[in-house]
């Protein structure tokens, strides 16, 4: 079947940005929302608010490059709503900086929350989806995943290829009644842009992502995937702002 309303949609990085405003379209939308993030304060604020209007959803405290916070997530999701339709692995970390300096421990927070923690998600929720005969995994990449950003955002770009190269071979390898969407956003107004600790890189982050458009453009893009009947499986969609060139 279709359409949203009912489904069991887990979003890690969902207490901001692009995740924020996918859960609050999707619950408009009654979905059935779990609400993974390491801030949980702001995930109990948006439960609150979804409960008072009448839906469903649990608030979940996770640090994606924890494999046993990822695979708790989608148990306490089995547990609280007998079954998991849609997980978007969303939660992200954008260090842009040239590799001459050498920042190496936020290499390995890329590789850490960018491609481990869609593994970690694709590993968990997997054996789910193929008990139930049905699933949906939504992998969000990047235009930077598309044609590299550089200088700056060599590394970020290499863990955003991984991403697409990921979903490329699961969709292959899943079979006929699982769907896998990659969403390749360009500049989306988020936290993302907050990323960079190099302050040169920093400042060009901050000018580029002015010609940003809001978040919930991703999320349109994300309902479209999902709402679509069953055996239609679109494995990619790639936006940018109109006038944003790279």
């Amino acid at each position: 079947m279709g359409g949203i309303s009912g489904k069991v949609v887990v979003i890690t990085g969902a207490s901001s940005g692009l995740g924020e405003a996918t859960a609050r379209y999707l619950a408009a939308q009654g979905a059935i929302l779990v609400l993974a993030a390491r801030r949980k304060e702001r995930l109990d604020a948006l439960v609150t608010e979804f409960v008072a209007n009448g839906g469903q959803a649990l608030a979940i405290e996770v640090d994606v490059a924890r494999r046993s916070d990822v695979e708790a997530m989608i148990a306490a999701a089995v547990a609280e709503f007998s079954r998991v339709d849609v997980v978007i692995n969303n939660a992200g970390l954008m260090a842009i900086a040239p590799l001459s300096a050498g920042k190496v421990d936020e290499w390995e927070r890329m590789i850490d929350i960018n491609i481990k923690g869609v593994l970690y998600g694709i590993a968990a929720a997997l054996p789910v989806f193929e008990r139930q005969n049905g699933g949906h995994f939504i992998n969000i990449s990047s235009v930077a995943g598309v044609k590299v950003f550089s200088p700056g955002g060599t590394v970020y770009s290499g863990t955003k290829f991984a991403v697409r190269a990921i979903s490329e071979g699961l969709r292959h390898e899943v079979g006929a009644h699982i769907r896998t969407t990659t969403i390749c956003p360009g500049a989306v107004d988020s936290e993302l842009k907050f990323g960079s600790s190099d302050s040169d890189s920093s400042q060009f982050v901050q000018e580029f992502y002015q010609q940003a458009i809001p978040a919930d453009s991703v999320a349109r893009a994300v309902a479209y995937a999902i709402e679509q009947p069953a055996e239609v499986d679109i494995n990619e969609i790639v936006l940018r702002p109109t006038q944003q060139e790279f």
